[in-house]
């Protein structure tokens, strides 16, 4: 395949799919300690607008010129937050030395909060349609990272970290469940009628795949989790769910939005790096697996709203059209590549 008519973008643009509370709604206690630790009053807060939690999330810039991207959850009502952000905090304090992600400052707690401070990169997130150039750039920053990561430090593996193919059995893999009648079958693009079959194959093949090799990967490689600074250099952001696995799983996941735009994504795919002695259908497998995974999560909806008030959405109300959008291109990829339309 040598590119597809650009597909219609997703409904909301990926740098405006947040919803989380700024600066001024955090509580008092909690900012004074922030601007003390920061060693001057605030006097700048721009909250990132990209991403689908509803964790505060802000560039904080101090009245002696200091910055930090500084991340906060409620202990209380977003625990699950604050536990990713502090197991975010260990990562990157481990991973390699030279490599473009934001590294921790500090951390603290205050008013029943969690804040995480990082290095501030003033970037901004690739905007779709794919600019050649910005793509590029963000693949060679890939290419650099999954390097790194394919022999990961001692330090960075002794957290216990988890393994892709363990992840795919539990939380990824879908196709099986609603052949099995456990789940109801997702809408799904015209040209995979009739394809569930398929699918449960293709799928089942990842956790054998992501079973191989030692490497890290980043676990959830998307446009929103990406930023191009100044000078085009990607940085890569939000290191939650580092896992073990093949580094062509993160490349095949970022492609998706490229495949959307046009682009060709299969070649891009077998010459990159990352994808250097992947088995042959690792890409048709990897389509199939996160294809499910979206638009099953999509068709299941938000999770249920809590008992009691929480101080943002649990997650961002366009997660769902997120989902419905990589999902359907996830889809529609892997139709034209096994020739069901």
């Amino acid at each position: 395949m040598v590119g597809v008519p650009a597909l219609p973008p997703p409904p909301v643009p990926y740098h405006a799919t947040a919803v989380r509370p700024d600066w001024s709604a955090l509580p008092g206690g909690l900012r004074a300690a922030v601007a003390d630790r920061l060693g001057a009053p605030v006097v700048s807060a721009r909250t990132a607008t990209a991403g689908f939690t509803g964790g505060f999330a802000a560039l904080l810039t101090g009245a002696d010129g200091g910055r930090v991207f500084v991340k906060a959850a409620d202990l209380t009502h977003q625990r699950h937050l604050a536990d990713w952000y502090a197991r975010e905090a260990a990562v990157l304090a481990r991973l390699p030395a030279g490599l473009p992600v934001p590294r921790p400052r500090w951390a603290l707690t205050a008013s029943g909060w969690y804040a995480l401070a990082l290095d501030a990169v003033d970037g901004r997130t690739p905007r779709l349609p794919w600019d050649r150039t910005e793509l590029d750039a963000v693949l060679t920053g890939y290419a650099e990272l999954a390097a790194a990561l394919a022999d990961p430090p001692a330090e960075l593996v002794a957290l216990d970290l988890p393994r892709l193919a363990d992840l795919a059995r539990d939380d990824i893999l879908w196709w099986g469940e609603v052949a099995a009648g456990h789940e109801p079958a997702p809408p799904m693009p015209a040209a995979a009628h009739g394809r569930l079959p398929e699918l449960v194959a293709l799928e089942s093949r990842l956790p054998g795949y992501a079973a191989a090799g030692r490497g890290l990967v980043h676990g959830d490689l998307r446009v929103d989790n990406v930023l191009l600074d100044a000078g085009g250099r990607a940085w890569f952001c939000d290191w939650n769910w580092i896992c073990h696995g093949p580094a062509w799983f993160d490349l095949a996941g970022l492609l998706i939005t490229g495949y959307a735009d046009g682009l060709p994504v299969d070649a891009i795919f077998a010459g990159h790096p990352a994808a250097a002695g992947a088995p042959p259908d690792a890409l048709d497998v990897t389509l199939a697996a996160l294809a499910g995974y979206y638009l099953t999560s999509a068709a299941a909806g938000p999770p249920p709203a809590p008992p009691v008030p929480r101080p943002a959405p649990a997650v961002s109300p366009h997660l769902g059209a997120h989902q419905r959008f990589s999902g359907e291109q996830a889809l529609r990829w892997l139709a034209v590549r096994q020739g069901w339309s």
